[in-house]
């Protein structure tokens, strides 16, 4: 009996030894050396590894499992594993599956081992390049990636194997020149075979590490061939049409609305980082000018806002004057602030995903939170493919709370934007302060698709809403499918003010330092009306505001809407004027008018201009007019103007305009650089920067 166990113990043993999970190790070469980045699959045990940069892995496997060893341009090969932890394999090129060579040069010698590069681009057939030509290169070169069927009109998902498994995961992200792509953007397989100059393949472990959450599922990167404009391909800007100058003669009367958004200039300086074209639509000089602090007086009077105006030569016109105009709104320290009512308003639509859009948020509002007093309240509404209440209002101390809800988001689904709208409407209003701050705090890509989602039903719908008394605050996010037309349109007619945010640092400058104005409205439908005296100036221009023009008898019509202001806010405002007597293009004759006398007065001739403001009360629906005389007085600029007028020139210059003179971008910089001052936050260093980053063609 004793001898039957112990046989019985022998035959376990030699089993279990069999089936012992093995550490294998070993080293792939070729002909010339180690190969980095070599895939390999063990069939058994269902693992996977790649070689390092010196060709060395290291996989666990069984006996009589089966190693596979694949990479690009080389024969695949199997090698059974038996009682030896040690294999070496010699691998041998491929030369029939390639066709044309294509040089690399993206990564680090470091990276290589996370990475498979597509150094070949093979010959496709007609029907691969109309399903999806990234698809095509990459299919049957690149080990451990899946190619899923595809349509005639839609692209083939490309599916990347995890380093530790085999399972397929989601689409990987696509990064093309250094810029990352939203996911299913359709731009991306319409690159031309001939346009693409090479692709890599990173595994999810160090796409994550470069990407984070983004690379989860592994990416794809493209560099082109002078090819970028791939990513803005669903971004969405309103149609500019650049100001002419208006003789004064026939239109004395220049009448607009404020704008307070700074939007612009960080959306373009994310554009000018990443390397990307900029759209013309996209420059708006106003928000450009206006992102900028200046050293404008506090009021001293009842009026909420100070003005202050000054006139000097144009650096880049010696045959026009520029007139500057500047508000400063009454700056109030947080504990002065009144109680406020806020409610969040977040897109966790499947296009939120990506790691500068939900994530970036979730951390900017932190910010906020960290800045709420007791007497504050917040609410959370979230929206995709429908929209919920997360956070009932909840008091401004209970910031862990607060945190917990808002790290708890997930992006997913489709973009039901007027619901989430509605919803949020509704809790504000449920919860009104009175004498209070009541705002709805939307943060988004913009890209609604259910429901009321177009820039006239949105404008509707947010129209009817504000005559709750219930403030808007609009927060862009991302890229690649970023709606700055609908997020203008919202924030402009929901009485509130637009930012994009692109960084962290960009978060800390809305929630941080401007966190009163972002929040408080001091002033609201404030207009401004200029009045030129045709004795001191033949014609003039607004620079920038197109999108923010009045007639000339909106200025007093109190049902008209127009911008808000914040606390601590400045607004600046810019004219290229054509002085009497002075010969210029920009001028144009007319015919002479035969019923109406266009002679200028003999009166005032020491004025340059009279400037009229309205402005209503928050809580008020009649508006207050305060005026303005600017003497015809020319100084010489101050470093402030220096720099406003470079930050103008420099948007003048990326619009292509015709009213640059032909400057050059040296002009640009010289400005800026004496126009910097103290600068104590860096801003106006980082805009000497983006104009050295531009093409020096501009």
């Amino acid at each position: 009996m004793k001898n039957l166990l112990f046989i019985l113990c022998i035959i376990v043993c030699s089993i279990q030894a069999n089936a012992q999970e093995l550490t294998i190790t070993g080293t792939v070469t070729d002909a010339t050396g180690p190969l980095p980045g070599v895939n390999i699959i063990s069939t058994g045990a269902k693992y996977g590894t790649t070689t390092d940069f010196d060709g060395i892995y290291t996989i666990k496997a069984t006996k009589g499992d089966t190693l596979a060893y694949t990479y690009i341009g080389y024969k695949y090969k199997e090698v059974v594993v038996k009682d030896n932890l040690k294999i070496d394999v010699v691998l041998e090129e491929d030369n029939t599956a390639l066709d044309e060579v294509v040089i690399t040069s993206y990564v680090s010698s470091s990276e290589l081992a996370y990475s498979s590069r597509v150094r070949n681009v093979r010959k496709v057939t007609k029907r691969e390049k109309i399903q999806n030509n990234i698809s095509s290169q990459l299919a049957g070169n690149v080990a451990g990636v899946q190619v899923t069927k595809g349509t005639k009109k839609t692209a083939k998902p490309i599916q990347i194997r995890g380093v530790s498994s085999i399972s397929a995961g989601n689409e990987p992200l696509y990064v093309v020149n250094g810029v990352p792509a939203k996911e299913g953007n359709r731009a991306i397989y319409k690159i031309k075979p001939s346009k693409i100059k090479s692709m890599e393949v990173f595994k999810s472990a160090k796409a994550s590490v470069l990407f984070g959450e983004a690379g989860k599922n592994g990416c794809v990167i493209i560099t082109t061939k002078g090819y970028t404009s791939t990513i803005n391909y669903d971004e969405e800007y309103a149609k500019l049409s650049e100001s002419q100058f208006k003789k004064v003669t026939l239109d004395p009367l220049s009448t607009f609305s404020i704008d307070v958004d700074k939007a612009g200039y960080s959306n373009i300086r994310r554009m000018i980082n990443n390397g990307e074209n900029i759209p013309f639509d996209a420059v708006k000089i106003e928000e450009m000018v206006n992102y900028f602090d200046y050293d404008y007086p506090q009021p001293t009077d009842e009026h909420p806002f100070s003005i202050s105006t000054d006139v000097a030569k144009t650096p880049w016109n010696i045959q026009t004057q520029l007139v500057r105009i500047g508000l400063q709104g009454k700056e109030y320290l947080n504990e002065e602030l009144p109680a406020s009512n806020l409610t969040f308003l977040i897109d966790v639509s499947g296009s939120m995903e990506d790691h500068n859009k939900l994530p970036l948020l979730v951390s900017a509002f932190k910010l906020l939170v960290h800045q709420l007093r007791e007497k504050d309240k917040v609410a959370i509404v979230v929206y995709a493919g429908a929209a919920g209440v997360v956070l009932e209002p909840t008091n401004g101390n209970q910031k862990e709370k607060i945190i917990n809800a808002l790290q708890k988001l997930e992006a997913g689904g489709s973009t039901a934007g007027g619901q989430g709208i509605q919803l949020a409407y509704k809790l504000a209003e449920k919860n009104f302060k009175k004498n209070g701050n009541n705002r709805v705090i939307l943060a988004t890509d913009g890209d609604f698709n259910v429901g009321a989602s177009s820039n006239s039903d949105m404008e509707k719908l947010i129209e009817e809403k504000r005559a709750s008394g219930v403030f808007l605050s609009v927060l862009g996010f991302g890229m690649g499918n970023y709606k700055d037309s609908k997020l203008e349109t919202l924030a402009d007619k929901g009485n509130g003010n637009h930012a994009y945010i692109d960084t962290m640092q960009e978060a800390q400058k809305v929630f941080g330092k401007e966190f009163g104005g972002t929040l408080y409205t001091i002033a609201k439908d404030v207009k401004i009306q200029v009045e030129f005296n045709p004795a001191k100036v033949q014609a003039y221009r607004l620079i920038g505001y197109e999108n923010r023009l009045l007639a000339d008898e909106d200025f007093v019509d109190d049902t008209k809407d127009a911008g808000e202001l914040g606390s601590g806010h400045k607004v600046t405002a810019l004219y290229e004027v054509v002085p009497v007597g002075v010969k210029s293009d920009y001028v144009k004759d007319v015919a002479d008018l035969k019923y109406t006398n266009t002679e200028a007065t003999a009166n005032y001739t020491d004025e340059l201009f009279t400037v009229k403001f309205r402005y209503k009360k928050p809580n008020s629906d009649t508006s207050v007019e305060m005026v303005h005389i600017q003497k015809n007085e020319e100084t010489v600029m101050s470093a402030d103007f220096k720099f406003a007028s470079a930050v103008v020139l420099f948007g003048l210059k990326l619009r292509k305009s015709q009213f640059t003179n032909n400057a050059r971008l040296s002009t640009i910089i010289k400005l800026a650089q004496e126009g910097r001052g103290e600068d104590k936050q860096g801003y106006r260093a980082e805009f000497i920067r983006l104009v050295n980053a531009t093409d020096k063609e501009l």
